[in-house]
């Protein structure tokens, strides 16, 4: 088995691997391409055997969670499991949440049912709420009341800004699951200082959601042209020196010193090996990072100030 670098997920105490899978690939029809219940077993299970002991999905991701439970159930002592909240239960990947205790408990515990495991070791809210909309309907509360039975381990939050400094300033989240790429490099520093807080960081569109290859896909509200001319632009393919773009993504993600883990999804065994690969080679040179990040802040890409 590759050995991939381990990291602690902030105070959590949770020694999480640097890269982890995103289980959204296995969602299936009609919200994504179709995937047999045999092949998500296969990605699944060779996830595991490859060494991955972080697994993230969401109620609204589809089959994601009922082929988790069908697939490694068995295997539950290997992995850490993220899920999330806010999700309106049997609804689907229909983008609804609804943040009250009612609704919080109900997507817990299907979570539970469907991953056919006793607790789970994060929530997330899927929403990067103000502290108002946490508190308003008891939500977060909720939340803590379920992690006080033993049925949540830790709470966080998919954080982006302008919100995420306010959630930070909350201290009661145990970690945050933030974008960053090279190509969307807004958050850069609010992820030092949610890391600074004690909170596990997670990043998430960590190789740009596979934009370096394929231009068509829209990366976090922003249409494929956008990641394909800061790259352009920046001339990164000057600094590859024999990685392919995906490789040196994924790199240049992990090379932020206060990431613990990045989520990256597949449906294909061959695409999972070559993710394991490239985290296993760690961060780029240091000399690397510098220049490519002073050619893609001209470009456009660069870290959004945060006030303090």
């Amino acid at each position: 088995m590759t050995t991939l670098p381990r990291r602690a997920l902030g105070r959590t105490g949770l020694e999480v691997t640097s890269l982890s899978y995103g289980a959204m690939e296995l969602r299936g029809t009609p919200a994504g391409p179709e995937v047999s219940d045999e092949q998500a077993e296969r990605v699944l299970n060779a996830t595991l055997d490859a060494g991955i002991n972080f697994i993230d999905t969401a109620p609204d991701y589809g089959r994601s969670e009922e082929r988790i439970g069908a697939s490694i159930a068995r295997r539950r002592a290997e992995y850490f499991l993220a899920s999330k909240c806010g999700c309106v239960p049997g609804v689907g990947m229909s983008g609804e949440h609804v943040h009250t205790a009612e609704n919080i408990r109900a997507g817990v515990e299907q979570s539970l049912r469907r991953m056919r495991t006793d607790y789970l070791d994060l929530v997330q809210f899927h929403r990067s709420l103000t502290p108002r909309e946490f508190e308003e309907h008891g939500a977060l509360a909720e939340l803590q009341r379920m992690q006080q039975e033993g049925k949540v381990r830790f709470i966080g939050v998919s954080g982006t800004l302008p919100n995420l400094s306010a959630q930070i300033a909350m201290g009661v989240f145990d970690a945050f699951q933030i974008p960053y790429s090279a190509l969307q490099r807004e958050h850069e520093d609010v992820i030092a200082r949610a890391s600074a807080s004690g909170a596990g960081i997670i990043i998430r569109g960590g190789v740009a959601r596979g934009a370096p290859m394929d231009w068509r896909r829209t990366y976090y509200m922003q249409p494929g042209s956008i990641p394909r001319d800061r790259w352009e632009q920046a001339q990164l393919d000057e600094l590859l020196d024999g990685m392919d773009r995906m490789e040196f993504t994924l790199r240049f993600t992990l090379s932020h010193p206060d990431l613990d883990t990045t989520i990256v999804g597949t449906r294909d065994v061959g695409h999972l090996q070559a993710n394991v690969d490239a985290a296993v080679k760690g961060p780029l040179p240091p000399d690397v990072v510098a220049e490519a990040k002073r050619r893609l802040a001209e470009a456009g890409s660069r870290p959004q100030p945060v006030a303090r």
